[in-house]
């Protein structure tokens, strides 16, 4: 059955091949968002032009819509207003919210939707949790929440900074960091595999009132994440190890991205989502996972390779003082 569908967002790292796959399914799809990404929309989206704290964003609750699809919303006024926009103006509201809301550390070492939402070390997903609640305590609202783990397109998974900086200094030869020992399991999903079971979840009558996450099965240890990043750009990876808390102190403004989310084991159990939208598989090895983060960088070097900063001056000081340690 083709469903009028409406994507807040629809053009990001996550969200695009989202609207590809209801596009391809048949549905009607129309993106509100600022129009100035430069990525064209597949043929047959309807673009609105709009912000998403302007007037003319409450006008989108006249097409009563089967389904809204929110991707840019992170902040519980967001959400809030959303709720008096589309409460009783759509079929089946899509609220995208982040496999980080779970308790860290995880109680158990195989994360499921059971897992408690409690992160007391990122206001990000502190933000998330407290739009969940929003939407838990609404009325008139069918709400699904969907929460993606690290989901990858166009950028590179690095633990922190800048990925293409990160992958300029491997290019370079020079150093980069893993948080850790290297060794911690990390689940990394390509956007175009997560658009499959997302879309099915679209006027999903088991899908209404609850939460799902949508990852992929297999994880892998960050050593082989850089490693394999580093290989595929034809070098090879000077990785330096340093404990979490030692990185924190360095530069506090990583306590939400490490201690908050990369520095924890994330092995996720996708039975829920598979039985309501569907069995679905991800691509299972890093080379396939990597693909198009690595032809999207390689576009961006081409253009725009970013100069040596401050954020190098950080990194250098950090891997000579940890190289340093232990050194007569």
């Amino acid at each position: 059955m083709a469903l009028r569908i409406l994507f807040v967002g629809g053009t990001g790292q996550i969200s695009y091949p989202c609207v590809e796959r209801a596009v391809a399914q048949g549905h009607a799809v129309s993106v509100y968002n600022r129009g100035k990404r430069g990525e064209a929309l597949p043929d047959g989206v309807t673009s609105i032009v709009g912000e998403l704290a302007g007037p003319e964003y409450a006008d989108l609750a006249r097409a009563n819509f089967d389904v809204v699809c929110q991707f840019i919303a992170f902040t519980p006024d967001q959400v809030a207003r959303d709720i008096e926009v589309f409460a009783g103006h759509c079929g089946q509201y899509i609220f995208i919210s982040s496999a980080s809301v779970y308790e860290k550390p995880a109680s158990h070492y195989v994360i499921t939707e059971k897992t408690p939402a409690i992160n007391p070390y990122w206001p990000y997903s502190q933000n998330k949790i407290a739009c969940e609640k929003l939407l838990e305590a609404s009325q008139n609202l069918n709400w699904t929440i969907v929460r993606p783990s690290h989901t990858v397109r166009t950028g590179l998974p690095i633990m922190m900074g800048d990925s293409d900086i990160m992958a300029r200094r491997m290019l370079d030869g020079e150093p980069t960091i893993v948080a850790g020992d290297g060794h911690t399991p990390w689940t990394l999903t390509r956007s175009v595999d997560f658009a499959v079971p997302f879309v099915g979840l679209f006027c999903n009558e088991r899908a209404l009132m609850d939460a799902f996450h949508i990852t992929n099965d297999k994880a892998f240890i960050w050593d082989d994440i850089q490693k394999a990043i580093a290989r595929l750009l034809g070098v090879e990876a000077k990785i330096v190890h340093v404990p979490t808390d030692t990185l924190v102190r360095y530069n506090p403004e990583w306590i939400g991205p490490l201690t908050g989310d990369k520095g924890w084991c994330a092995i996720f159990d996708n039975s829920k989502v598979k039985k309501v939208a569907g069995d679905f598989t991800c691509a299972d090895t890093l080379d396939e996972i990597l693909a198009e983060p690595i032809a999207h960088l390689r576009q961006r070097l081409a253009a725009n390779r970013p100069p040596k900063g401050e954020f190098d001056a950080l990194v250098d000081r950090i891997c000579r003082e940890q190289s340093a340690l232990g050194q007569a």
